[in-house]
């Protein structure tokens, strides 16, 4: 296991982002690395290993019931987070992880401060959480759409014009708060260019089994494509830490972006240094009393 640790830090690396210093434009959404089209399968085979060695690390964590793991994942429509989702996280006990979807905001959430209905869904000790999309939509459609923000019902005066750095401002310090408790967070952006998108949602128009998952709301985001570059650079600039580092990763190639995600999450846990519990002298002469028991019963 030490040895796949030691290639997972090494794969997700140059894709971590932790301080002020990150522009959108040095990661290609089509990069692989040293991976090309012919190594799909040897990706796909590092990817069930990683999913071996997460599940491992994942029952340790269970078991040790210390920490607790929040996996962020935001990207643009049709960039592959539920894919990933799915893939990375096949091998996890079910009873490990509990995974929320952040939709549009109901009555009842509008009527608390932005962060309420995730902050409720952090996951336990011993567990992984994962949101698919989160807090971060405070900063990303509410900010390309301004309309949104006027729903929120905040008082007038305390929207300014540095709203979206108080924002940043309050996810940083929480997020802090959070790591000093013990929840480990990492984030990550799935970066899908436009013309993959595209290819993307014409697959989805095209092919009949795929229907279900187009929307006509996705064809007018694409309008906002530059705003929304803009305020994911801006996000990532000002919410990236060494603490809750963003990961962004190249998704035009699913493959390696599975993999890539699987190598992060690995070496977040493996940073952990978990074990199983250590039993008492006690329990120990429990468990031999038990397996005489057994051994002496019909």
């Amino acid at each position: 296991m030490k040895g796949f640790i030691k290639k997972a830090r090494k794969l997700a690396k140059p894709f971590r982002v932790t301080d002020d210093s990150f522009r959108l434009k040095d990661i290609d959404p089509g990069d692989t690395l040293d991976f090309t089209a012919e190594d799909k399968p040897r990706a796909k085979e590092a990817l069930a290993m990683g999913v071996s060695v997460l599940a491992e690390l994942q029952n340790m964590l269970y078991a040790q019931d210390q920490w607790a793991v929040l996996l962020i994942f935001q990207a643009m429509d049709a960039a592959g987070k539920d894919g990933v989702i799915k893939h990375v996280m096949s091998g996890v006990n079910p009873q490990g992880c509990q995974v929320y979807s952040f939709k549009a905001p109901s009555e009842e959430e509008l009527d608390h401060d932005f962060m309420w209905r995730c902050i409720k869904r952090l996951p336990e000790r011993g567990r992984i959480g994962i949101f698919n999309r989160s807090y971060y939509e405070e900063t990303l459609v509410v900010r390309v759409h301004r309309e949104f923000l006027e729903k929120e019902k905040l008082p007038p005066e305390l929207v300014t014009k540095d709203i979206w750095e108080e924002r940043f401002q309050d996810i940083r310090h929480i997020e802090r708060y959070l790591t000093r408790n013990g929840v480990v967070i990492r984030k990550f952006f799935l970066h899908v260019s436009k013309e993959e998108q595209k290819k993307r949602f014409l697959e989805r128009i095209e092919e009949p089994e795929k229907h279900w998952k187009f929307s006509a709301d996705d064809i007018k985001e694409r309008e906002y494509w530059d705003d929304y570059m803009e305020a994911y650079e801006d996000m990532i600039q000002n919410t990236a830490t060494k603490h809750a580092p963003w990961y962004v990763v190249p998704a035009d190639n699913k493959w390696f972006t599975r993999v890539v995600v699987a190598a992060a999450v690995i070496e977040a846990l493996a940073s952990l240094d978990l074990h199983y519990p250590e039993v008492s002298k006690e329990k120990l002469k429990e468990l031999a009393a038990a397996k005489k028991a057994l051994l002496a019963g019909k």
